[in-house]
């Protein structure tokens, strides 16, 4: 195998017509700059140099090697400068795996708008409730709720304060009545999300330092946040989401909170990635991006 630091010295030595100014010019010993020209010459099964005491000149396949070297060399270099830019510039293509709910009606508009301010990014988008396999599926980076159970992800927080809220449509509360307490769910239809083999049926709330759960059921589960959210505006039932997912429903009527007297459980959001080698530029000003944008949704 071809070393690049061997193609600088045997370039440098054709040059200069000297081990010893090769290995000046490079900041090598003479030792070193032959070592490399040794190297070369036994991956390449040839001479590439002839030798005396006082001169030193390039053989026949040392002169139709050079052309070639000097191309691989330029070509290697080129590359090298590309990864440099590419971790100081804002572009390139991002695979990013968001949720059903929170991608469509919060995130979406979000990175249309982080697009027209860095044009030279482009997306990737994966909206799926499902957990993407980080280190398995072509993704860059995942939006996701909750703290990792993999440790060995890197999580950088988007909105830690975040918390569940129960909530259901004007409509329904009118048929069914208003849950007071907690335990006043077990009597109205909830609307369950399952994800996996998870089914999330047991809504919890905290009060004076006591926690409270409650066991919900309901005619309608989904694997899919987006449906529950639908259902519940539809007037269906009462549903346990992000924050997030029905903030814009909540300020517009559509939606009313319930049990506001309560706290509700944590449903923290962050952005997560393999390694923090996979933080380019475009990723953390897109992390940025999103934690301001976070930040100004609360405010209203």
């Amino acid at each position: 195998m071809v070393r690049f630091e061997d193609l600088r010295i045997f370039i440098a030595a054709a040059d200069l017509g000297s081990f010893s100014a090769a290995a000046r010019e490079l900041d090598l010993t003479p030792a070193v700059a032959s070592a490399a020209l040794k190297r070369l010459e036994q991956a390449l099964d040839t001479r590439l140099f002839v030798r005396s005491t006082r001169s030193l000149r390039l053989t026949s396949d040392g002169e139709r090697y050079l052309e070639h070297a000097r191309s691989a060399l330029a070509s290697l270099e080129a590359g090298r400068n590309a990864m440099a830019r590419d971790k100081t510039d804002i572009a390139g293509t991002l695979s990013v795996s968001v949720p059903s709910d929170l991608g469509r009606h919060v995130l979406l508009p979000w990175l249309d708008e982080f697009q027209r301010q860095h044009p030279r990014v482009g997306f990737q988008l994966r909206i799926s409730d499902r957990l993407a396999d980080l280190y398995r599926q072509p993704v860059d980076i995942a939006v996701r709720y909750g703290s990792p159970n993999d440790s060995a992800l890197v999580a950088l927080p988007l909105a830690e304060h975040n918390r569940r809220v129960v909530c259901a449509a004007p409509a329904y509360l009118a048929r069914h009545g208003v849950p007071q307490v907690p335990a006043d769910l077990r009597r109205h239809n909830c609307l369950s999300f399952v994800l996996g083999e998870t089914l999330h049926d047991r809504w919890t709330f905290e009060r004076e330092g006591s926690s409270i759960v409650v066991p919900v059921k309901g005619d309608r589960v989904a694997d899919d946040g987006d449906l529950v959210r639908r259902w519940a505006l539809a007037g269906h039932g009462v549903a346990y989401k992000s924050r997030y997912d029905v903030l814009a429903d909540l300020r517009a009527g559509r939606l009313v909170e319930l049990l506001s007297g309560y706290v509700s459980e944590p449903s923290p959001l962050y952005l997560l990635c393999v390694h923090r080698m996979l933080l380019s530029p475009a990723v953390k000003r897109l992390r940025e991006f999103l934690h301001d944008r976070f930040r100004a949704f609360d405010a209203g």
